[in-house]
């Protein structure tokens, strides 16, 4: 099954898409400046691609992850000054709130 679902932050709409996998779901919610995935997904190309991006674990549906604390950060993302530890949720609120 995959399931997309927009998200409404304090700064804006997101877009979330889970993928029900045979064991886990993979998890992504983007955004107009990038994203928030869950391990299954890959930091070196993000930052190969410069995506502002952050990885969350052991989330089973879109709301854990807004609720999880960031594991890792792309460069692009530690450039801005974020960190690791935040939720997903405020990480996704700082990017958004910019242009950048």
């Amino acid at each position: 099954m995959i399931l997309n679902s927009e998200i409404r932050l304090k700064k804006g709409i997101v877009t979330g898409s889970l993928i029900e996998l045979q064991n886990s779901s993979l998890i992504i919610i983007n955004s107009s400046n990038g994203y928030l995935m869950c391990r299954y997904l890959n930091m070196d190309v993000a930052n190969k691609f410069g995506d502002i991006a952050a990885i969350v674990t052991g989330v089973n549906n879109l709301e854990e992850a807004l609720d999880a604390k960031i594991v890792e950060l792309s460069d692009k993302a530690k450039k801005l000054g974020l960190k690791i530890g935040i939720s997903g949720r405020k990480f996704l609120n700082e990017i958004l709130k910019e242009n950048l």
